[in-house]
C-alpha cells in the first residue's frame, strides 16, 4: 500500500500518502491533482495542495467502505510549461504508479484549476476510467496554435464544474472545451455554479456532494444522482450548463 507516499524518478513527482484512514482492500482510486502556474520551473508551494484537501477528505469518507483511496499528486514543479505539459506528464506518472501499487482499478483523475486541465489532458491513461475538473484553466483559442485535445477523453465519463462568477479560469472556455469533447464522447457534462467564484466556496457543500456522487458512480457503479444523470444523458448545451442546484446532496437524489 501507498500509506507512506511514493516519489517519481529524480525526486520529481511524489505520490501523497492515502488522505484519512485508508480501506482494508483497494478497489478504486481518486487522483487529486492541484492548482499550478502557467510557465514556472519552481517547486510547488507546500500550501498548492489545501485547494483540494476539502474534496479529498469527503471523497475518503464517502468512499472507504467501497474502497476508494485518495491520494494527492505532488508535482515536481508548479507549472505547465508549455508544450511541456508538465503537471500532465506527472499525473500520468501517478496514474502508472497507481497501477504499480494496486494492480488493475480504475482511477478518477480530479483536478483543481490548472489541476484541471491537467486531468482532462491525462485523461486518455488506459487505467482512467473518469475524469472530474472542478474550474479549470483551460487556454484562450488560439487560431496559431492547435486547439486542447479532446479525443483523449473517448471512453472516460467527464465532469466539468465551474462557478458563473469565477475571475481567475473563464468558464467560457471551459464549455467550449466540453463543447467539443462532447462531440468526440457523449459521457461528458458540466455544472454551472451561479454567482460563485473560483474557489467555489459559496457552493462549496453542493460541490463536494456532485463530485462525491460522480466518483461513486464512475469508479464503483453507483446510481447517480438524477441532475447527473439528466446532465449525461441531455444534448448540448442543456447537459453543459446544467445548474447546480442549492440543497444538491440532500433531497434531490432518486
Amino acid at each position: 500500500m501507498a500509506q507512506q507516499g511514493t516519489a517519481g524518478p529524480a525526486g520529481t513527482a511524489r505520490l501523497g500518502r492515502v488522505i484519512g484512514t485508508g480501506p482494508s482492500a483497494v478497489s478504486g482510486v481518486v487522483l487529486l491533482l492541484p492548482s499550478g502556474a502557467e510557465t514556472s520551473t519552481r517547486k510547488p508551494s507546500p500550501l498548492a495542495t489545501g485547494g483540494v484537501r476539502a474534496l479529498g477528505r469527503r471523497l475518503a469518507h464517502d468512499g472507504r467502505a467501497a474502497g476508494l483511496a485518495t491520494h494527492v499528486v505532488r508535482y515536481g514543479c508548479r507549472g505547465w510549461n508549455g508544450a511541456q505539459a508538465q503537471l500532465a506528464r506527472d499525473a500520468d506518472w501517478a496514474a502508472d504508479e497507481i497501477v504499480r501499487l494496486y494492480g488493475d482499478v480504475p482511477i478518477c483523475l480530479a483536478g483543481v484549476d490548472m489541476g484541471g486541465r491537467a486531468a482532462l489532458r491525462a485523461g486518455g491513461h488506459e487505467a482512467v476510467n473518469s475524469v472530474l475538473a472542478l474550474a479549470p484553466w483551460l487556454p484562450e483559442d488560439d487560431v496559431a496554435a492547435p486547439p486542447e485535445p479532446v479525443r483523449q477523453l473517448v471512453g472516460r465519463r467527464v465532469l466539468v464544474v465551474h462557478g458563473t462568477n469565477d475571475e481567475r479560469t473563464d468558464p467560457e472556455l471551459s464549455f467550449r472545451f466540453a463543447e467539443r469533447a462532447k462531440k468526440a464522447n457523449r459521457d461528458v457534462c458540466r455544472f454551472e455554479v451561479h454567482s460563485d467564484g473560483h474557489r467555489l466556496h459559496q457552493h462549496q457543500a453542493e460541490v463536494l456532494a456532485l463530485a462525491s456522487d460522480f466518483v461513486m458512480g464512475t469508479l464503483f457503479g453507483t446510481d447517480f444522482a438524477r441532475p447527473l444523470e439528466d446532465a449525461l444523458a441531455a444534448p448540448p448545451p442543456l447537459g453543459l450548463r446544467m445548474p447546480l442546484a442549492s440543497g444538491f446532496g440532500q433531497s434531490l437524489r432518486r
